[in-house]
């Protein structure tokens, strides 16, 4: 259902650390330009930790209204309490998402049973395809290729996002499951594996800052062409981890800015990049031509 190259946008924010809308949709119309095939606002990336719960729905409502159905808006609506992940899903429908992106649960550390419970709560209660969201390194609890598996049974969960870095796992799931739940990239250094196990896409921090080139790589392999694949994929493997020499998204935010597109302000308990990972941020965006 959701499928190609989807963007985690980023959330810009004024010096003053409020939502900068008009930056915002700029971004927006940056990505659709440059054939980005989905917007999903309030993951990670957009900061949604600390958002508060007005600004989490403003942030969805300006991306649905600034979008306007050009591309799929599947909507960050996860947290760590399953009550409050379906009045943000629920609020999320009311303003015409057409999916929902549910991190899984963080800090809690549920068991397997718990995760499939919160998750089966969400998709009983909201009637909108549902993207499962495993990144174990954020949430400190591995959602198990198993999990996955049962979860998949559930019609209205229609795909993962996998960051859990663990190849073995996103080929259990495909291996298991793939007829009935598509697998997404969570990793940008690892879309090009993964979708040669199977995968539907990728779900990139770095498309904030290359969105035509995450898309080439993507499209290319869905071509056929995997050696323009592979050969992107390895172009942009420096950029990719240049995106996590800091707490995501500390350096894509700083990558925006030094390419003039929005401020690079992160809010607390996030902080600037160091100087010396600037430096080596600005190496790998010179060698990229992006500054």
């Amino acid at each position: 259902m959701f499928k190609g190259s989807m963007v985690a946008i980023v959330t810009p924010f004024k010096a003053d650390g409020s939502f900068d809308e008009d930056t915002y949709r700029k971004l927006i119309d940056f990505q659709i330009e440059s054939g980005t095939d989905a917007i999903i606002p309030c993951g990670t990336t957009g900061e949604s930790a600390t958002l508060d719960f007005a600004e989490h729905d403003r942030v969805i409502q300006v991306c649905i209204e600034q979008v306007a159905k050009r591309v799929p808006v599947i909507a960050g609506t996860g947290a760590n309490s399953t009550a409050e992940a379906v009045t943000l899903s629920k609020n999320a429908k009311a303003m015409g998402a057409d999916g929902l992106l549910l991190v899984c649960p963080y800090y809690n550390k549920p068991s397997q049973e718990g995760i499939y419970q919160h998750y089966k709560a969400i998709a009983a209660a909201v009637d909108l395809p549902q993207v499962l969201y495993n990144v174990p390194g954020r949430t400190g609890v591995n959602m198990a290729a198993e999990t996955t598996v049962r979860l998949a049974e559930i019609s209205n969960i229609v795909a993962i996002k996998e960051a859990s870095g663990n190849l073995t796992q996103v080929s259990e799931i495909l291996a298991n499951a793939g007829d009935k739940i598509d697998v997404l990239s969570g990793d940008d250094f690892l879309t090009f594996p993964m979708l040669a196990c199977g995968a539907k896409g990728v779900i990139s921090v770095s498309a904030n800052i290359v969105p035509g080139q995450v898309k080439a790589m993507v499209a290319a392999f869905f071509a056929g062409d995997h050696e323009k694949a592979r050969r992107l994929h390895l172009e942009l493997l420096d950029l990719h981890n240049a995106m996590f020499i800091d707490a995501n998204p500390v350096p894509v935010k700083t990558s925006l800015s030094l390419m003039g597109k929005c401020d690079a302000k992160v809010r607390l308990p996030l902080w600037e990049l160091s100087s010396t990972n600037l430096e080596k941020l600005k190496t790998v965006l010179r060698k990229h031509q992006l500054i």
